[in-house]
């Protein structure tokens, strides 16, 4: 739901209530195939952030009720891309955007030397094709 502190003072949604959205659902995307937030701080992994964008189609206000879907559009070696589409409850497209990731890993742990790592095939199968 869209609430007061996601707008701005005209009442339409402020635009970066989108990009943290898109955040949100890229890490309950991941948190559903088993890579939950626990899970990565467990095994040093991360995925930073690299690249966002998103396209504004048509204002949200106070009040409405959205869904954001989201799907891997693109894998790489060692980075991906997500592509998310934000829906009103009925349908109606408000804004799409997209987000490049790395799949890193800390060296010991959280804070300590990052670096970007293979996606491994077993993690790719983990999500459906694009």
């Amino acid at each position: 739901e869209v609430y007061w502190g996601d707008c701005d003072p005209a009442g339409i949604i402020f635009y970066p209530t989108y990009f943290r959205w898109m955040d949100a659902a890229c890490w309950a995307f991941f948190a559903s195939v088993g890579y939950g937030a626990k899970r990565m701080r467990a095994e040093h992994l991360a995925m930073p952030l690299v690249s966002a964008d998103c396209q504004f189609l048509y204002p949200a206000e106070q009040g409405d009720r959205c869904e954001v879907q989201s799907r891997i559009l693109r894998f790489g070696s060692k980075s991906f891309v997500v592509a998310h589409e934000v829906q009103r409850e009925d349908g109606m497209a408000l804004a799409k955007g997209s987000e490049t990731r790395v799949w890193g890993k800390f060296d010991k742990g959280p804070g300590m030397g990052l670096r970007g790592v293979e996606i491994a095939g077993e993690l790719k199968a983990l999500f459906p094709a694009a």
